[in-house]
């Protein structure tokens, strides 16, 4: 089966750092694409961070340069820095794959597109 499992959530001061990780099974990385969302309650689910098959990678402007989503074909296991934490950046943060070929761009901007969803993990930045 297909499965994402998301982690590294948790509560973190104005300022801070957390690094998520997106695990997979059922299907390795190397041909797919990821994509990172978050959705604060009240708001509309929005693209954070993804990453191609290529390894090209695209941001939110929102966390443009604050984020970073890695490439390791070591581990069938993607990863989300996020740096200088705000409190807008509360969220429930989900991981997606898209098992066809989309791009890094596509994916930020289609949700609808990913085929397969994580549970999510919490990040709540407060202090």
């Amino acid at each position: 089966e297909v499965q994402l499992v998301e982690s590294g959530g948790g509560l973190v001061q104005p300022g801070g750092s957390l690094r998520l990780s997106c695990a997979a099974s059922g299907f390795t990385y190397s041909s797919y694409c990821l994509g990172w969302f978050r959705q604060a309650p009240g708001k509309e689910r929005e693209g954070v961070a993804s990453i191609d098959s290529d390894g090209s990678t695209s941001y939110a402007d929102s966390v443009k340069g604050r984020f970073t989503i890695s490439q390791d074909g070591a581990k069938n296991t993607r990863y989300l820095q996020m740096n200088s934490l705000k409190p807008e950046d509360t969220a429930m943060y989900y991981c997606a794959v898209d098992l066809g070929k989309m791009s890094s761009v596509q994916a930020l901007r289609n949700d609808h597109g990913m085929d397969y969803w994580g549970k999510g993990t919490l990040v709540t930045i407060s202090s």
